[in-house]
This record gives C-alpha cells, sequence and structure tokens, in this order.
C-alpha cells in the first residue's frame, strides 16, 4: 500500500526539504545584517517602488528608520507607508520555488523558476506601488487593499503559476 504513495511522499519530502533549506538560508542572510536597517533586498524594492512612482507623478521620498528595520514612503509630503521585511515577498518566492522544484522536470524546471520569480517579483513592486498610491489619495480603502486585495493578487498569482507548472510542464506527459 505504502508503495501507492511513494510518488506523492517523495514529492512531498522534496517540497519540504528545499522549503526549510531556502527559509533556513533566507533567515541567516536576514541575522547577518539586522545592525543596518531593512535588509539589502527589501531596499532596493524600496528605492525601486520610489522610482516608479516618481516616474508615474508621485513624488516619493524615503526615510530610513535603522533603529525599526523600516523604510518610510513620504509621497506627496506626507508619510503613507512603510517597508518592513515582510513586504519584499521572499517568502512567497519561497513557497513557490519549493513547489516548482518539488515537481523536478529537468532545464525547464530552472526555466520556469526563474521566469515565475520575475513576474512575481514585478508584481510585488506593483503591488507596493499601488497601495501607496491608494494611502495617498484613498486612505480609506488603505487596509481593504493592504489586508485582502493585494494579498489575493500577490497569492493568486502564486496559485496560476503552480497550475500552469502543473498542467503544462510537471504532468504534461503524465496526462497522454
Amino acid at each position: 500500500m505504502l508503495k501507492d504513495f511513494k510518488p506523492v511522499l517523495n514529492i512531498l519530502l522534496r517540497f519540504i526539504v528545499i522549503y526549510l533549506v531556502l527559509l533556513l538560508g533566507y533567515q541567516f542572510y536576514l541575522n547577518n545584517g539586522k545592525e543596518s536597517g531593512l535588509d539589502p533586498f527589501s531596499r532596493i524594492i524600496a528605492d525601486q517602488v520610489a522610482s516608479i512612482q516618481k516616474a508615474v507623478g508621485f513624488p516619493t521620498l524615503l526615510y530610513d528608520d535603522v533603529k525599526n528595520e523600516q523604510v518610510w514612503f513620504y509621497v506627496k509630503k506626507n508619510y503613507v507607508t512603510r517597508m518592513v521585511e515582510g513586504c519584499n515577498a521572499v517568502s512567497v518566492m519561497i513557497l513557490f520555488i519549493a513547489f516548482v522544484f518539488a515537481f523536478y522536470k529537468g532545464a525547464k524546471t530552472y526555466i520556469f523558476a526563474l521566469a515565475g520569480l520575475v513576474l512575481l517579483y514585478v508584481m510585488n513592486l506593483l503591488r507596493i506601488v499601488g497601495l501607496n498610491i491608494v494611502m495617498v489619495d484613498h486612505q480609506e480603502y488603505g487596509k481593504i487593499f493592504h489586508d485582502f486585495i493585494f494579498p489575493a493578487v500577490i497569492y493568486g498569482t502564486v496559485v496560476v503559476l503552480w497550475l500552469v507548472w502543473i498542467k503544462f510542464f510537471a504532468l504534461k506527459n503524465e496526462n497522454s
């Protein structure tokens, strides 16, 4: 009976191992830079968000709050939001990668994973830009956008990518 579940158990074990290794690696990265404020990857995202906002007509300055490991977005003469480590979507990207590599299919796994990471990165940038714009012009909707709409967009993107990976790549030959 266990033989029937062996493929599923192998996929589950690969997912858990990959997820834990990536998560521990990321935690190690975060622990090594605590004294300098917001981690460098999150800071890059904050800088890119500020650049995008400036390009679309929302002049933005960043204020480093090193002690609290965050960066504040100063838009249209108001502090509208703050960027903390959790805003960088790395945890979502780790989850995505672990799932894709759990269904490893050779070189196409790397290509799909890279393309998916790029898409998630761009979606996250646009998510933060969108939230800042909502907070500047329609602050009354800020909580619903922050807590529900934008998480649904980023997690929804991950689920769609997973479905595409499974249907068109991972199980393609097995369904024929």
